[in-house]
């Protein structure tokens, strides 16, 4: 059986470590799921119980309330309020402990940005 040399894309590796990272992390109704998607301009958020396979809500930067307050704004900075407002919208639900799901990204820039932006919010993980 002959190995393939061929290496893989940035995106499949990304999809790869999500794979690998989703194995272990699941949300709950009462401990969500908070994923995250980060394009080349955005970043999105979600608040997913895994249980009901269904999304309880989410944001990102093209949201309304959250694109007043980021225009001018850097994307690592933009990424944090994205955070803060997820955090509001999961107090107002009553929810106040998440599972992250870093989405097969490195903890580092844009994503760890909207982690503390969350934790700054309120939410514990």
């Amino acid at each position: 059986m002959a190995v393939s040399l061929r290496r893989l894309s940035r995106k499949q590796s990304r999809v790869r470590r999500h794979r690998r990272i989703r194995k272990r992390v699941s949300g709950s109704h009462a401990r969500p799921r908070l994923c995250v998607f980060r394009s080349g301009k955005h970043i999105y958020a979600q608040m997913v119980d895994d249980d009901k396979g269904a999304v309880l809500f989410g944001c990102s930067t093209l949201t309304a309330e959250v694109r007043k307050t980021v225009e001018k704004k850097r994307p690592v900075e933009a990424s944090a309020e994205v955070g803060k407002y997820l955090a509001q919208l999961a107090v107002k639900h009553g929810i106040t402990e998440v599972c992250f799901d870093r989405g097969g990204y490195i903890y580092h820039g844009r994503v760890k940005a909207l982690a503390e932006g969350a934790r700054e919010g309120g939410l514990k993980f």
